[in-house]
């Protein structure tokens, strides 16, 4: 029989039934400052490794960057610290799989095959039984990337080059991630740590390949790993930094934590490039239902997950507008299939025509993931809707609707954008918004 490594830390670092669980991910990624939508994710991240009440606001805005990723990345090369058994080199398990309350993640072997004759590689089920560093960002992954196989590596006593070699050899392309492990500095009052930790995320930005294990605990894979970005010439770019005396401990003695995710040379897509490129695929879709086939523009970067609303006009009026809220397929699949339903599916138009076809113009708009609001009441939720900027999406009763940031433009007020907003969803305008679910999201947005 296969051998599973148990969950060591469910129900201690994080929750140990999955509904839990999932509902505790749902509100750390709700937790994530609204961004714009991304084009492309990052190759690598940093991030902690403390139990989620400590460090998992921390770590989901590392995670959130992933949104892309789903069924791209394949392989999750991972890398953090001993804590409990020594090990000399970069421990690997025998495991076929490491289970967490959310399923197994199966551990890529033909991966750990390629590794396996570097000296430095060592097998070590015990490095890796009660290990937490690793298991810990299982969920976020599970989460964000759905499948995906594990290369994890239990890292004891290496040097630089000795751990820059192994993840050398599983660089891959954009179906490997790499995922460093690291907390900062432990047990310091809370404005001492403050000091050494910004040092220290300053050296993490600036690729120093000699933090020590006093400033970061997992400073072994870390520097190993930012010697090899370095020579990559990768950027890197912090997402969040506290301490516990932030979250949930006291101050008189508190560890760091940091987020940052890492992208490769030359990985940037020009927003204006993607969206002359998303409006080709919109504008070739209808043109292939009225005249027949028509050329589709592909590129890899169309693959990854995305979420589009398209818009169509004619003589500056509306003429249909369909599209996704969540990012469930391929973004040049998604731009294509709401393109042919804007144009032929809205119900509140008919099908476009061919000989209308010349004087319609088409705009795509690009989502981020919603974000859940929590508000009091009604006046807060007022105060926090940001005007000409949010997209909103209103749920009450089973009904549910949404309005793009454009809407603004014809509708300058929160009170009567929310009234309306509701009457679209088939609810009174006057509804009570304190018994409704409310999120918001960004778009950039493209015209012709």
């Amino acid at each position: 029989m296969a051998s599973i490594r148990s969950a060591a830390v469910a129900g201690m670092f994080y929750p140990g039934d999955a509904r839990t669980l999932a509902q505790e991910l749902n509100e750390l990624f709700g937790g994530v400052e609204q961004s714009q939508p991304r084009l492309g994710f990052p190759k690598a991240l940093i991030v902690p490794h403390a139990g989620y009440i400590y460090s998992g606001g921390v770590a989901a805005h590392a995670y959130e960057e992933l949104g892309a990723a789903r069924g791209i990345v394949r392989r999750v090369v991972m890398l953090g610290p001993v804590h409990r058994v020594p090990v000399r080199g970069l421990a690997i398990p025998s495991d076929e799989a490491f289970a967490t309350p959310l399923g197994l993640v199966p551990i890529d072997r033909a991966a750990l095959d390629q590794v396996r004759s570097l000296p430095q590689v060592v097998t070590s089920d015990r490095a890796h039984l009660q290990e937490h560093a690793l298991e810990v960002q299982l969920p976020f992954l599970q989460r964000q990337l759905g499948n995906f196989a594990l290369a994890p590596f239990a890292v004891g006593d290496a040097n630089v080059q000795e751990v820059a070699q192994v993840i050398e050899r599983l660089w891959g392309g954009p179906e490997t991630l790499i995922v460093i492990s690291t907390d900062l500095s432990h047990y310091h009052p809370y404005a001492q740590a403050r000091v050494i930790d910004g040092a220290t995320l300053d050296r993490i930005g600036s690729f120093a390949t000699n933090v020590h294990h006093e400033e970061a605990c997992g400073a072994t894979p870390l520097n190993g790993f930012l010697a090899l970005a370095k020579s990559k010439n990768m950027s890197i770019r912090l997402l969040a930094a506290c301490n516990s005396g932030d979250t949930a401990g006291g101050k008189g003695q508190v560890v760091g934590y940091s987020a940052f995710a890492l992208h490769e040379a030359g990985a940037d897509l020009s927003l204006d490039d993607a969206g002359k490129t998303l409006l080709r695929i919109a504008r070739s879709a209808i043109e292939s239902k009225l005249f027949g086939s028509a050329s589709m523009p592909d590129a890899p970067w169309l693959r990854q997950n995305g979420a589009t609303f398209i818009t169509l006009t004619k003589d500056g009026a509306l003429r249909g507008c369909i599209g996704s809220l969540e990012a469930a397929r391929a973004l040049g699949d998604d731009a294509a299939e709401n393109a042919i339903s804007a144009a032929f599916r809205d119900p509140r138009f008919p099908p476009v025509a061919a000989a209308e076809w010349p004087s319609i113009r088409v705009e795509v708009s690009l989502l981020s993931p919603a974000k859940p609001m929590r508000f009091a009441d009604e006046a807060d939720l007022l105060a926090q809707i940001r005007q000409d900027e949010d997209g909103i999406i209103l749920e009450c009763d089973g009904r549910r609707a949404t309005f793009l940031p454009q809407v603004w433009e014809s509708i300058p007020d929160k009170r009567q954008f929310l009234a309306e907003l509701a009457r679209k969803a088939g609810l009174p305008g006057d509804v009570r918004l304190g018994r409704c679910r409310v999120w918001r999201y960004k778009v950039t947005k493209w015209k012709e």
